[in-house]
C-alpha cells in the first residue's frame, strides 16, 4: 500500500511539473493577448528609416502581424512563405507587418543594419520594423520566431483573431496541409468564424 501511495505521488509531481512546462513554452498561455483582446498601436522603425505604426493604414480591415528575425532557421524557412501572404492579402486589405523582437546585442545578426540587408537581398515586399528596447514583443506575448497575430479592424480598434504558427510544416511548405493564417484571413474576409484560433508557435525563443 505504501508503494502504491509513493507512486502514485510520484505520478502526480510528474504530471504537476510537465503541466507546468507546458504553461511556460505555450504562448497562448503566456502573458500578454489572447482571442478577442484590443491590440494597441505602436510606432517603430522600418529598414528604410521611416516609423511605421497601424495608423499609417487607415484602409486596412486587419493585419497579419509575425513577429520574425534574421538568424532564426524557422524564420528564414518561412520568409518565402511571409512574403507570399503579404502578396495575396495586402491588396485585400490584411498587410502582413514584420516584426524584429531580438536583442541584437546577443545576436549581432540580427541588428537593425543586418535588417536592412536582409530586407534587401529576399526583397521583402512588407515593413520590417525593429522592436527598439523590446517594447511591443512582450505586450503581444510573442515567445517564438515566427510567432502571428491576426488582428481585424471592428470598431476603429483592432482585435486579435489569431495567435500561433503560419502552417503545420516549417520544413517544406507544399507538405503543410494546415494553413493556419490563411484559413484565418479568408474566414474574416467571409465574415466568418475562424476555425482554428490559437496555435503553438514552433520556432527559435525570442532573445532579450
Amino acid at each position: 500500500m505504501k508503494s502504491i501511495k509513493i507512486i502514485v505521488a510520484i505520478a502526480f509531481v510528474v504530471l504537476i511539473s510537465s503541466f507546468i512546462i507546458y504553461q511556460n513554452d505555450d504562448p497562448i498561455d503566456n502573458q500578454g493577448y489572447v482571442i478577442g483582446d484590443t491590440a494597441t498601436d505602436f510606432k517603430l522603425k522600418n529598414v528604410d528609416d521611416n516609423y511605421v505604426s497601424l495608423s499609417n493604414y487607415p484602409n486596412a480591415k486587419g493585419f497579419i502581424v509575425i513577429f520574425t528575425c534574421n538568424h532564426c532557421p524557422y524564420s528564414v524557412a518561412y520568409e518565402d512563405r511571409i512574403i507570399a501572404l503579404d502578396k495575396k492579402y495586402k491588396t485585400k486589405g490584411y498587410p502582413v507587418i514584420a516584426i524584429n523582437p531580438n536583442n541584437p546585442e546577443a545576436y549581432p545578426d540580427d541588428s537593425f543594419i543586418k535588417m536592412k540587408e536582409r530586407a534587401n537581398a529576399k526583397q521583402f515586399t512588407f515593413p520590417y520594423l525593429f522592436d527598439e528596447g523590446q517594447k511591443i514583443y512582450p505586450q503581444y506575448g510573442a515567445t517564438k520566431t515566427p510567432h502571428v497575430y491576426v488582428l481585424k479592424k471592428q470598431d476603429n480598434v483592432f482585435k486579435v483573431k489569431y495567435i500561433g504558427a503560419i502552417d503545420n510544416n516549417y520544413k517544406d511548405a507544399q507538405k503543410a496541409d494546415q494553413k493556419y493564417v490563411e484559413d484565418a484571413v479568408d474566414a474574416l474576409l467571409s465574415d466568418k468564424d475562424v476555425p482554428v484560433k490559437t496555435t503553438r508557435a514552433i520556432g527559435c525563443s525570442i532573445k532579450s
